[in-house]
């Protein structure tokens, strides 16, 4: 017997509105947290939150992110984000295809990265990343724990292999 994961039920005309998607944005994958009523929403553009009462509370776009987390045993997708504020979280199911579209979607929106040692247990990470919606690059610099922002160092190195990064581009 064969088991298809497509959810069969739409995404309701109501929650369309609340995330309010743009011009090619189309809807991916879906799921509701049950214990609150949010449901989480991966476009081809943006990760939507929108709660019980209807109000979004989550859009930011792929390149934002910076990673994501699914524990199968708990079934809770924990996303984590480039500009270091606190992950978000949410309990889903074992049916939900949101860890899978996370995956690419973050994937996709990488175009060149490259880490960098700072010393012992110390790293930083050049990454250049496309903005889905816009076809924008954007340019991101992810500090390792205990790198500090300041560290001329750090910003010396970060910034050569953006540079270096740039070039590899065409930019």
């Amino acid at each position: 017997m064969a088991i298809s994961l497509r959810r069969t039920e739409k995404l309701s005309a109501e929650l369309r509105t609340a995330i309010e998607l743009g011009s090619g944005e189309r809807v991916l994958s879906w799921a509701r947290e049950e214990a609150t009523g949010t449901t989480v929403v991966a476009t081809n553009h943006r990760l939507y939150a929108v709660d019980a009462a209807g109000t979004r509370t989550l859009a930011r776009p792929w390149h934002e992110v910076d990673g994501g987390t699914w524990s199968p045993e708990l079934t809770q997708l924990t996303v984590t984000w480039v500009d270091g504020s606190r992950p978000s979280q949410w309990v889903l199911g074992a049916t939900s295809l949101l860890p899978e579209t996370l995956r690419e979607r973050v994937q996709a929106s990488v175009v060149l990265a490259q880490r960098i040692e700072l010393g012992p247990r110390r790293w930083a990470k050049a990454v250049l990343r496309q903005d889905l919606g816009s076809g924008d690059l954007v340019e991101q610099v992810v500090l390792g724990r205990g790198v500090r922002a300041d560290d001329t160092e750090m910003t010396a190195r970060t910034d050569a292999t953006l540079a270096y990064l740039r070039e590899q581009v065409g930019r």
